[in-house]
């Protein structure tokens, strides 16, 4: 920390209680002082030859007959009086980064200018502001930290002003060149240690982090804090990203975790204030760098305090631009009152709504770029985005599905807000539906249908497939359209294996090498005996109506087949035989086994219901 030492002479100043303070001297004192609750006697002639105001003031007491001069309101209270008074009497008195504004301002209500006399004190505190406070890192931060109490004199005096813009330089300062001491107590990267037999090579030293300035201005209070922050900012040369550390750091610093002490009387429209300074603070690009995580924190703060629309609408915003990076966990936003759900849902519709906007705009200009440069590279990781914004909200609908009060049209409208580009696999939405039905059991046979029609089965994983046959949740129709696309798939199957074989047998020529003709013939025989196997498990179910049971199972949909009945695998395997190569035309919402043998499939699943169970 700087200081600066003025005058010589020793300090000749005495109390007497704690009102009373005096200078020993062998004249006695001809002038009382009132400041605050403290009375100062003193000697007029050292005091008129530095400050004019008391100058003034000393006249107006001889023309009234007083001797007590009662001073209001005096800038920095009784000690930065003394400052003043040891200055005029030209003792010792120590300026630091702690009293000098008091001195300040005090020396400016004093009217102590160069007019009075030379290398007043005035001039002498400005002299030392500017060469040595505003030149040092955190002595520009416990200066601006003073002027909260010495306003408006320190605003007036751009004290604070000067301090802001020292501060706010020096974080633009290449690390390269920071050669101040700084507060940093997370945790930097060290590298390895390389310890060999003998031999130690020296580490390397860690160079200076772009955010080392984040938390040393984290003491500061909140409207000063902004307004250091929007110097930074202003200054166009600081990094989003950093920028966003410092917005989390200060948010972490003096946001509470309970939840009890961030809604209290006492704190709750402080910490209104915080939020929404923070939130105006955000970087307003797209590669915003606060993390999503970090904002949906932010805005289930915004609720429980509550903040004004506005602000919330700003911090929705943001939180779109980084959407496809939050988790489930982020997103359980508790709902409040009149919400009967648990989580606040229409929240997050609300974000994915934006969040589609925000994406469909992109995708029109994507358009424009890839006809003007003919690239892909945006689109392909725009593409990549939404598909993990698809698996976000499908694990999020897992989640809200165990909630007994959330609505059917809110599950349905929210699984329908991204498009389906977003989900190539429909997994995690079929975990969704068949929480969401276990949870519902008192759903109607139409609602049963109408959320199961959210789903593809032709998208569902062999596992799912297998727990989806199972499942004796689902309607009916939905299970004969699992094992139907399962068989379809199965003889897709062996038709590709099929071609496969005719090539490789073709692929052989007379020019190869008698290894590679052995190679050749090896996979040949092997190609043929998966074949013959599978052919030899069509027709072993045909006869005996099961699978051996010391025969592993095949990865195919046979593994399917023993919870069905045999009428509804018959009449499915014949059609996925004789239908196999247009299979990929037929559609797994609109076209099912029911439509091309309506009375088998009737019967065969009325005699199979009693016989599924569920997995899940």
């Amino acid at each position: 920390m700087k200081f600066m030492k003025l005058g010589s002479k020793p300090d000749a100043f005495q109390a007497e209680g704690k009102c009373i303070r005096y200078v020993t001297s062998e004249l006695a004192s001809d002038v009382i002082m009132n400041v605050g609750e403290v009375k100062f006697h003193l000697h007029k002639f050292p005091l008129l030859s530095k400050s004019n105001r008391l100058h003034k003031l000393v006249l107006k007491a001889s023309e009234e007959n007083s001797e007590e001069i009662n001073i209001v309101d005096f800038p920095g209270g009784p000690k930065a009086f003394e400052i003043c008074a040891k200055f005029c009497y030209g003792m010792t008195v120590t300026l630091n980064a702690y009293n000098v504004v008091a001195a300040r301002c005090a020396a400016e209500y004093l009217e102590m200018t160069e007019d009075v006399d030379r290398g007043n004190l005035i001039f002498k505190i400005e002299v030392f502001l500017n060469s040595s406070i505003f030149r040092s890192w955190k002595d520009s931060i416990i200066v601006l930290q003073t002027t909260k109490s010495l306003l408006p004199w320190s605003e007036d005096l751009k004290i604070v002003g000067r301090c802001i813009d020292s501060i706010a330089s020096k974080t633009s300062v290449d690390p390269a060149n920071v050669t101040w001491s700084y507060t940093y107590n997370r945790k930097l990267s060290v590298p390895d240690r390389i310890i060999e037999e003998g031999v130690k090579f020296p580490e390397r030293t860690e160079s200076v982090p772009k955010d080392w300035w984040v938390e040393d201005i984290c003491e500061l209070e909140i409207d000063l804090y902004k307004r250091v922050m929007i110097t930074v900012k202003s200054k166009g040369r600081m990094d989003g990203l950093v920028i966003g550390e410092a917005l989390r750091t200060y948010a972490v610093r003096w946001l509470p975790e309970s939840i009890d002490a961030l809604v209290s009387d006492a704190q709750t429209q402080r910490n209104k204030f915080l939020v929404e300074t923070i939130v105006c603070l955000l970087p307003s690009d797209k590669g915003v760098g606060c993390s999503c995580s970090f904002l949906l924190k932010l805005l289930k703060v915004s609720i429980l305090v509550g903040v004004d629309d506005s602000t919330r609408e700003d911090l929705v915003k943001s939180i779109s631009l980084k959407f496809h990076d939050a988790s489930v966990k982020d997103l359980l936003i508790p709902a409040r009152a009149p919400q009967t759900t648990s989580y606040d849902i229409e929240l997050v519709q609300c974000i994915v709504n934006q969040y589609m906007l925000h994406e469909q705009a992109g995708w029109a200009l994507g358009d424009v770029d890839r006809n003007e440069k003919g690239t892909d590279d945006d689109f392909v990781l725009g593409h990549g985005s939404v598909l993990a914004v698809g698996k976000l909200i499908d694990g999020y609908l897992v989640e809200i599905a165990h909630d007994p009060n959330l609505t059917l049209a809110s599950f349905i409208d929210l699984a329908q807000s991204i498009p389906e580009s977003a989900r190539p696999i429909h997994d995690g939405l079929y975990k969704a539906i068949d929480v969401y039905l276990k949870e519902h059991p008192s759903l109607t046979k139409a609602e049963r249908k109408k959320i199961c029609g959210l789903m593809d089965v032709r998208k569902l994983t062999m596992d799912a497939s297998m727990h989806a046959a199972q499942n004796e949740r689902l309607p009916l129709r939905v299970v004969v359209q699992v094992l139907f696309f399962e068989q379809v798939r199965a003889a897709a199957g062996v038709h590709a294996l099929s071609n496969n074989l005719r090539n490789t047998s073709h692929s052989t020529t007379n020019t190869d090498e008698e290894w590679e003709k052995t190679a050749a013939e090896d996979d040949h025989k092997s190609l043929k005996k998966q074949v013959s196997q599978m052919k030899m498990k069509d027709e072993e179910y045909r006869k005996n109506g099961k699978l051996t049971k010391n025969r592993k199972t095949s990865k195919s949909g046979l593994q399917l087949l023993p919870s069905r009945s045999r009428r509804i695998f018959d009449k499915l395997w014949v059609v996925g035989k004789g239908h196999g190569e247009k299979s990929s035309e037929t559609s797994g919402s609109s076209q099912s086994p029911t439509s091309l043998a309506p009375g088998d499939t009737k019967s065969s699943g009325s005699s199979s219901r009693h016989r599924r169970h569920s997995i899940s």
